[in-house]
């Protein structure tokens, strides 16, 4: 089907970043919140990036592209003529499923359904609707417009000609599909990282280091910004409510006790003006604090791990998360590819070393690992 009118629902980080890339491209879009404040500040910001792109030349004309924008705080007058529908709103289950009901009696027939969720289950969010066959996940990144990669994700029912629509649909956004084979808690880039979320408590929660000294080792080692610093940026109460989900889906290994006392604090992060640091100026982390308690390879090892559970639950292969990894965290290598430095018993040893040390069942290393198999799947992939 041809797609030439989109309705996106929620106008917060990713909402308003995914209602000017369609406009960008060239789609009509209705924007809708519940408030008109947070429709007010999606616009705002939205106008703010199109002029930037206008100055630099990216985009010609930011006003044209801004009348392509439509908002409104009714769903009916967002959703009725949608050819698709992009659910942006946070990441509480119920809730999802609320809007998705209520949009499946206002939506024509052949409208298709995507949800921008990070972690949770497409097909449990298509039995919302009479249109599971027509229901797919779409995970945008942020910033929507930078960021090239886009996660598509099939539910049990969702047809070849749903996913096909949408991989040609992206394609017209200037965005690399990356499809699943099939869904899993987390898709590939955060199910991948996942498991580093509850290292880095650990290492707080026991006295080991303390955020900013993690955040100085990992960022002496070469990478762009601190582990903790990250969170911040995302928002602690979206982190805690994907890792809640992670501990209902996955393992209670994911219980996020720690951020759970943060956000009743009222510390979101930058948001809020205050996380794991101050945000009234933009901190800046003393790489003077780095420190050997804290092992960067430690979060390097689980990371290999966790993408070898994603390849023997056959989800994606070795050279797809690979892909998905470098666009989303911007890297010159995927965890198969920096597997390839490391041997399978050492990456095993350490792995077992970390489960006893902190009582993480999710630390375990793979059967793939544990057997010296992981080369030999590599292999298979990088020829």
């Amino acid at each position: 089907m041809k797609i030439k009118r989109v309705a996106v629902l929620g106008a917060g980080e990713m909402g308003h970043g995914i209602a000017e890339n369609c406009a960008i491209a060239g789609y009509e879009v209705w924007l809708r919140a519940r408030r008109q404040s947070s429709l007010d500040e999606g616009m705002k910001r939205i106008s703010e990036g199109l002029f930037k792109l206008q100055k630099k030349g990216a985009i010609r004309d930011a006003n044209e592209v801004l009348s392509r924008i439509h908002t409104t705080t009714d769903l009916k007058t967002a959703v009725e003529n949608a050819d698709l529908l992009i659910e942006s709103i946070p990441e509480v289950f119920d809730q999802k499923v609320e809007v998705f009901a209520e949009c499946d009696k206002i939506a024509k027939p052949e409208c298709i359904f995507a949800t921008n969720t990070s972690t949770m289950s497409i097909t449990k969010l298509a039995k919302a609707t009479k249109r599971e066959e027509k229901f797919i996940g779409m995970h945008f990144f942020t910033p929507v417009v930078i960021m090239e990669i886009v996660e598509l994700t099939r539910g049990e029912k969702t047809s070849d000609e749903t996913l096909n629509t949408c991989i040609d649909f992206l394609k017209s956004l200037n965005k690399i599909p990356i499809v699943l084979n099939k869904e899993t808690p987390g898709f590939i880039v955060n199910r991948v990282v996942a498991p580093t979320s509850v290292l880095r408590l650990c290492l707080i929660e026991n006295g080991i280091a303390t955020p900013e000294e993690v955040d100085a080792t990992y960022r002496k080692a070469g990478n762009v910004i601190g582990l903790f610093e990250l969170w911040d940026y995302l928002g602690l109460d979206v982190v805690c409510n994907a890792m809640k989900y992670y501990s209902q889906a996955l393992s209670p290994d994911y219980e996020p006790k720690y951020l759970e006392k943060m956000v009743k604090e009222g510390k979101l992060g930058k948001k809020s003006g205050m996380g794991f640091y101050d945000w009234s100026t933009r901190p800046e982390i003393d790489l003077r604090k780095a420190t050997d308690k804290v092992d960067v390879r430690d979060f390097v090892f689980l990371e290999i791990n966790e993408a070898t559970k994603l390849v023997e639950m056959n989800i994606a292969d070795p050279k797809t998360i690979d892909t998905a990894i470098k666009l989303a965290y911007g890297r010159k290598k995927g965890p198969f590819e920096v597997a390839k430095d490391y041997s399978d018993e050492e990456i095993s040893k350490r792995l077992e070393e970390l489960t006893k040390k902190f009582g993480k069942k999710i630390f375990e290393p793979t059967e793939t690992i544990k057997k010296g198999k992981l080369r030999e799947t590599i292999e298979q992939y990088y020829k």
